[in-house]
Formats: structure tokens, C-alpha cells, sequence
């Protein structure tokens, strides 16, 4: 791990793939990523370029307000830029909330190679030491298997209790039932992904 020249967020290296901070020439492919059907199939629709620049801009400031943050991912030698991993604060109220989850976007291009699994590894790793954070969360759509499937091979687990609807996107919203997964430091610490570094099956994202 090394850290940016203005001393912001971190830059993490994995086997394959780079989290950087972002820059100003991110902006085009993440506005091209959030307005793919493919992507937004499990985030409630497309967005539009206005709607992407403004994510852009709270995701610039976490690590500044918070210590942790969503990092640019980029495949070296390949692709500058294929979409985000990391950690966030939900803005939304729920029973599991406060809490710090941890989540990615990836460039449809660049799903099926497992750099959603190796990525997230590098930010948990990230989240239990440098930030100690006790427990990190991640939730998706209940129809969204691809984005369990790379929650459960980092060791995470779901209570069906814990599933939820998302009031944000309203009760008869086909994407309103949420399913949650939660894993804490000590079940990360000695868990088989942590030493894995994300490189299982490459299946899902």
C-alpha cells in the first residue's frame, strides 16, 4: 500500500488490478458504466450523465471526511478505468444501519474475470486494519446472484432475517426486497479469503 502525493486515499495493488484515487478523466466511463442497462439492471435503471457526475463528487471526498472510500479501479496495461470498490456509509435508515458496507461497479466489459472478488479483498483487508473498522455489511437485490456470489466467496454470510425492502425505491419496485450480508474483523481474519486475495472462480463479477 502507498499513498497518493496530496495524502489522500491510499492507492491498494492486488495480483492484477490497481484502486487509485480518482481523476477528472473518470468521469466520462463512470457516466458510460452508470448508463448501461446491464450495469443498472440491479440499481433501480440507467442513470443519467448529471446523476453520475454527483456520485462522483461524494465519492472524491470519503476518504478525506472518513478514512475509507470507494476507489477507482484500474486493470494495468488494459483498462485506466473499469469502475469502483470500496467501502461506504449507507445515507439511507435501516435496522442495520449505521454501518460501513462494502460494495463495487464494475464496466460490463469487465464482468466474469473475478475483479470484483479481488478488489473487494483489497478494500476489506483495508477496512479491518488501516481503518479497524469491527464489521463491514454488503446488500444488493434479492434477484441479484452475481453480487452474492462474490459476497459469499469473501467469507461473508446472510440471515434471512436480516433481509430488508428498500424504502428508497418503494414497496411495489420489483428490486425492493434486499438481501443483507455481514462479516465481522475476527471471522475476516481467519477466513480462507484473506489469503486467497480474491482469485477463486471467476464466474460472477
Amino acid at each position: 500500500m502507498s499513498r497518493t502525493e496530496d495524502g489522500h486515499a491510499p492507492i491498494l495493488r492486488t495480483e492484477r488490478l490497481i484502486l487509485r484515487p480518482w481523476r477528472p478523466e473518470d468521469l466520462e466511463p463512470f457516466a458510460a458504466l452508470n448508463a448501461d442497462p446491464r450495469v443498472a439492471a440491479s440499481l433501480g435503471g440507467p442513470q443519467d450523465r448529471t446523476f453520475s457526475d454527483a456520485l462522483a463528487a461524494r465519492i472524491f471526498n470519503e476518504f478525506d471526511d472518513r478514512g475509507y472510500g470507494r476507489w477507482a479501479v484500474e486493470v494495468p496495461g488494459k483498462a485506466p478505468f473499469i469502475g469502483f470498490v470500496g467501502l461506504a456509509v449507507p445515507s439511507f435508515e435501516a435496522h442495520f444501519t449505521p454501518c460501513v458496507e462494502i460494495g463495487w461497479r464494475l464496466a460490463f466489459d469487465h464482468w466474469g474475470h473475478g475483479y470484483a472478488t479481488e478488489g473487494a479483498v483489497a478494500a476489506m483487508e483495508f477496512g479491518f486494519t488501516a481503518a479497524g473498522l469491527e464489521e463491514i455489511v454488503s446488500f444488493t437485490a434479492a434477484t441479484n446472484v452475481r453480487s452474492q456470489a462474490v459476497m459469499e466467496r469473501l467469507g461473508m454470510h446472510r440471515d434471512p432475517k436480516d433481509d430488508f425492502g428498500h424504502e428508497r425505491l418503494g414497496r411495489e419496485h420489483p428490486l425492493y426486497r434486499h438481501v443483507l450480508y455481514r462479516i465481522r474483523r475476527e471471522e475476516w481474519v481467519t477466513g480462507p479469503a484473506r489469503n486467497s486475495g480474491g482469485r477463486g472462480d471467476a464466474s460472477s463479477t
